[in-house]
């Protein structure tokens, strides 16, 4: 498996970015996907997740991220999503999509658990 995250840029603060995490070498429509990020000097974080499920999919995010940042996936074209709105100096960092296979209605926020990562966007929002 293979993930290739993308969409990531320089943008004012305020400013919306979408990312996208495109896989490839299986289907993921029965995994969760979810992103993480890391700033310098910071440990990886969990951004938002999205269980399978089609419509019936479970999301979680960040207390940080509620309201600003939506996670939606399209199992078709095996890509996952974030939008990311009202950008803040403080969202900079390299954000990484993650796949964690046959993982049922759950997303879970560790990055132990999951099989997959992708190589990593760097977003920067200047103020």
């Amino acid at each position: 498996v293979q993930l290739q995250a993308s969409g990531g840029g320089l943008v004012q603060a305020g400013g919306s970015l979408r990312l996208s995490c495109a896989a490839s070498g299986r289907t993921l429509s029965n995994d969760a996907m979810s992103w993480f990020r890391q700033a310098p000097g910071k440990e990886r974080e969990f951004v938002a997740g999205i269980s399978w499920g089609g419509s019936g999919s479970m999301t979680d995010y960040a207390d940080s991220m509620k309201g600003r940042h939506t996670i939606s996936r399209d199992d078709a074209k095996n890509t996952v999503y974030l939008q990311m709105n009202s950008l803040k100096p403080e969202d900079t960092a390299v954000y990484y999509c993650a796949a964690r296979l046959y993982s049922g209605r759950y997303v879970s926020r560790s990055t132990t658990v999951y099989d997959y990562w992708g190589q990593g966007t760097q977003v920067t929002v200047s103020s």
